[in-house]
């Protein structure tokens, strides 16, 4: 199954490649990231080796985030929001369109039910025409996030908070430290060409 939506997914990129290139098509792989307190260690060991306790403010503390991967230019667009559902997820588009100039966007992302759900469909529907389309959606496998690129990005942002988890001496630092290394750029992009799904876009 994991082949057969990379396959579709790669074949409708490869039809729209031009149009891609050209930046009227903005080709996005998005998903949802949950960052929690519990994520960094409580503590840490000191030059004495001696574990010294990190003070969090609660380690049921989160934070969601909704990122969009721009697949050709390698921009992440981040968004926090109180909890991923349907209006989340309407409104973080809204936030792409309102990035994107105009462009048409395509969200590669899983089938989590905010993602189908009715009041989705009718966002759609409100902003695709019979003449044009604004926003289109193709969907990952089910349980396949390795093939999302932006997955890889979640990992090295959380593998950060884990290696500065002395100075996370709050949730509020945490979620600062996070967005401020999506904001920078500081993590390695993503190797399309190792992703069967989106090859295509790297190609002259």
């Amino acid at each position: 199954m994991v082949d057969e939506h990379n396959q579709m997914i790669s074949d409708w990129l490869e039809h729209n490649h031009q149009e891609i290139q050209k930046g009227k098509i903005r080709v996005f792989s998005l998903d949802e990231c949950h960052v929690c307190a519990g994520d960094i260690c409580g503590y840490g060991w000191g030059d004495r080796k001696e574990r010294r306790e990190v003070d969090l403010d609660n380690y049921r503390d989160s934070q969601t985030y909704y990122g969009a991967l721009d697949c050709v230019s390698g921009e992440v667009i981040l968004s926090a929001y109180k909890t991923a559902n349907s209006s989340s997820t309407i409104d973080f588009i809204k936030h792409l369109q309102r990035r994107s100039e105009g462009a048409q966007i395509v969200l590669v992302w899983d089938g989590a039910s905010y993602h189908r759900s009715q009041e989705f469909r009718n966002f759609l529907a409100e902003v695709n025409t019979d003449k044009q389309w604004n926003v289109h959606c193709l969907r990952f496998a089910p349980y396949a996030p390795s093939e999302n690129p932006i997955e890889n990005i979640w990992g090295q942002a959380k593998k950060l908070l884990q290696q500065m988890h002395q100075r996370c001496q709050s949730f509020k630092l945490t979620k600062k430290l996070f967005e401020l290394f999506i904001e920078y750029r500081l993590f390695t992009m993503p190797n399309l060409g190792t992703y069967e799904a989106f090859s295509i876009i790297i190609q002259e």
